[in-house]
């Protein structure tokens, strides 16, 4: 069974989100603050982002946002945070939230957080971490991108087996469970240094 003390979240932050995922959001921030889980997210208060820290705070928890310089202003960074850590690049963030976080959660999102889940489950895929990945397919949200994986062990691209370095997932009830039952991690991040 895995120790999870840490806990990043990939998400969008976009305002223009289908209700429904901005009220996901806020109700997996409250499970994960309620867990006495600390929360490593993008650093925002908009979107998903905002609403999974608020979530978080709300339940008294611990959240940390990590963002790099150029876009402090731009997402507009969360001010009642715990820790706002505002670093020098993209590559700098995301090797900071994996290198804090015991497991990972993806709710729906654009473009960086595809390019978040992509890289955290190649690195995964090349050994440099065992960390438990978990989509949340929300409304069918990520049911393309599955359809995609199994392509691409079908066309013989991916090895069928790397098709279960993520889990998939429909509720927000099931996000803590699930990282709960999946094996200790038996390595620290070892990501290449960008």
């Amino acid at each position: 069974m895995a120790e999870v003390r840490s806990l990043c979240v990939y998400c969008g932050s976009s305002n223009r989100a289908a209700h429904s995922y901005l009220e996901a959001a806020f109700a997996l921030g409250r499970l994960i603050g309620r867990a006495g889980i600390e929360l490593i997210y993008g650093g925002g208060r908009i979107g998903l982002m905002g609403r999974v820290a608020d979530g978080a705070l709300v339940e008294g928890g611990r959240v940390t946002g990590i963002i790099p310089a150029y876009l402090h202003d731009r997402e507009v960074a969360h001010p009642a945070i715990s820790e706002l850590l505002v670093v020098g690049s993209m590559h700098e963030r995301k090797q900071l939230m994996a290198e804090r976080s015991d497991g990972f959660l993806v709710l729906p999102g654009g473009f960086g957080t595809l390019d978040e889940l992509f890289e955290i489950v190649t690195w995964r895929q090349l050994g440099l971490h065992d960390k438990p990945i978990v989509v949340i397919d929300l409304d069918g949200y990520w049911r393309p991108l599955a359809a995609l994986f199994e392509r691409m062990a079908t066309e013989r691209f991916i090895e069928r087996g790397e098709l279960q370095l993520i889990e998939w997932i429909e509720r927000i009830e099931d996000a803590l469970p699930t990282l709960a039952a999946a094996p200790s991690s038996q390595h620290r991040l070892e990501s290449p240094r960008l």
